[in-house]
């Protein structure tokens, strides 16, 4: 008999992909894999249609550190390849807060527009070939709605058209360096605390076994969360603020932090420690964006790929591992993420505030309500199109990506 076990998978499934799967360990040759194969051929119980009953153990293969890599080029990959629509979804959530993408209403703006109509004429055109330019005095040639996004394709085709194609990848600097220890925390974490919870609660309480993806998924995202909140701040204010100056350089992510330093200082005299908690600012609305966000993605995405992967039997190899957890990280990262939305634009808000005073007293709840009172239901879903049009692709993109690299990091290990 095999105590506390779980419910596994089909033994194609390496034991890279499979520690994550169901937290089992047979390596190939191994004294206790045999054993484990034997005692399971030898019980009534199984068969070759059934699901495989396999003992848990750590897998000695795949650490903390390959994990950690696999992660990290996942995350590389995801945040390059979706990031455009990142932009698109923070442009319309700070558009919906109220930030100005016209120019006249920057102060740059009113500044050219006193020197007379001869500096209008190209410096505030959405672009040179813009059929609606004109020039009225000392008032922009182009109107207010040129500046204006309907939506998210007209974000991304204002974007190219005003900025240049590569502001689509704006903050991609700070998504990268958010990406890697964020994923190389997250996944990792995720991994290690499923497994412990799981045999955990096969031995104890079998009845909440099924939920050790939910509370792992909490516990690994609210890690993450808190330890790179700050490049979450620089990355939102590097998405959400166009630079009107014409040549000008937009500042990158040490600049935006060093800004969102200096104005709590220009307020306020007494320099400590404690000031230092604006570079968290919005972390309470990202927790409880992520953690709920992670509950929902892991809970739906487990049972998800053990039933695609499982429908391979024996036949599957590692494109059924990129197929399944594609697949199931696409549909369970596009749920999620629309569920959470109204929790995304409370974090968009918060770490756009410019003023000091008020982003450090302003709570999520706070957020909520001012968001419902000016917006209703239209406003907590703003952006709602091109964050799903993210998430599902970037989660689907990341597990794959991480599950297919532990694959290839296992097989290696077992052939030398």
């Amino acid at each position: 008999m095999v105590g506390c076990s779980r419910h596994g998978l089909p033994k194609w499934i390496a034991a890279a992909t499979r520690v994550d799967l169901d937290g089992a360990s047979s390596s190939p040759g191994s004294p206790k894999s045999d054993a484990s194969s034997s005692s399971l051929r030898s019980s009534p119980s199984s068969s070759s249609s059934s699901p495989q009953i396999i003992s848990s153990s750590p897998d000695p293969s795949t650490g903390f550190g390959e994990r950690a890599l696999s992660a990290a080029g996942a995350a590389v990959v995801s945040a390059v390849l979706v990031n455009p629509l990142d932009v698109a979804k923070t442009r319309l959530q700070a558009q919906a807060a109220g930030v100005a993408y016209y120019p006249l209403q920057h102060p740059y703006g009113r500044q050219m527009a006193s020197l007379g109509p001869s500096t209008m004429i190209s410096d505030f055109r959405c672009s040179p070939s813009c059929t609606r330019a004109a020039v009225f005095g000392t008032e922009p040639v182009c109107p207010p709605e040129c500046f204006h996004y309907k939506g998210t394709a007209d974000v991304i085709y204002k974007v190219v058209r005003q900025e240049g194609f590569v502001r689509l990848w704006r903050g991609t600097n700070a998504g990268l360096a958010l990406a890697v220890p964020t994923v190389g925390i997250y996944l990792p974490c995720y991994d290690i605390f499923r497994n412990w919870i799981e045999e955990f609660t096969a031995c104890n309480a079998p009845t909440l076994t099924p939920y050790a993806p939910l509370f792992a998924g909490s516990f690994a995202r609210s890690l993450a969360c808190v330890a790179c909140s700050p490049i979450e701040l620089a990355r939102t204010r590097m998405q959400a603020y166009k630079e009107l100056q014409i040549g000008a350089k937009p500042p990158g992510m040490w600049k935006t932090l060093l800004d969102v330093l200096s104005s709590l200082r220009s307020t306020n005299n007494n320099h400590n420690l404690q000031g230092y908690r604006i570079l968290w600012t919005g972390v309470g609305a990202q927790l409880a964006r992520d953690v709920p966000f992670s509950a929902i993605c892991w809970s739906t995405l487990e049972p998800i790929r053990r039933r695609l992967l499982s429908l391979f039997g024996e036949e599957g190899n590692a494109a059924s591992v990129l197929g399944a957890n594609f697949s199931a990280g696409f549909v369970a990262g596009s749920i999620a993420a629309a569920a959470t939305c109204p929790l995304d634009v409370a974090k968009t808000r918060r770490q756009i505030e410019k003023d000091p005073s008020r982003a450090l007293n302003m709570t999520t709840r706070q957020t909520l309500v001012e968001v419902w009172r000016t917006g209703g239901i239209k406003g907590l879903f703003t952006g709602v199109g091109p964050r799903v049009g993210r998430a599902g692709p970037s989660v689907g993109i990341v597990v794959s990506f991480y599950e297919v690299v532990k694959y290839i990091l296992h097989q290696r290990h077992n052939s030398s």
